[in-house]
């Protein structure tokens, strides 16, 4: 998995653990929905700065987005 597939999973994975449409996310973070679901589903390349709006509406270090999974785990 390269790293934008990473951010892509991770995105998806914390969005709907608080709950959110994409919808909503996107409202809060002030980006459209459609480029939204263009990073989770790693179509685009996502800069620091929306890296740092995503985080701060999800309330997450922005570190959250680029962790693997463990090896052998889920």
């Amino acid at each position: 998995m390269d790293l934008r597939d990473t951010f892509a999973t991770n995105l998806r994975r914390l969005r709907n653990a608080r709950g959110w449409s994409q919808d909503e996310l996107a409202f809060e973070a002030k980006i459209s929905r459609g480029y939204l679901s263009e990073l989770e589903t790693a179509e685009h390349y996502v800069s620091i700065k929306i890296i740092g709006r995503l985080a701060d509406k999800l309330d997450v270090e922005p570190a959250e987005f680029l962790k693997r999974p463990a090896k052998g785990g889920r």
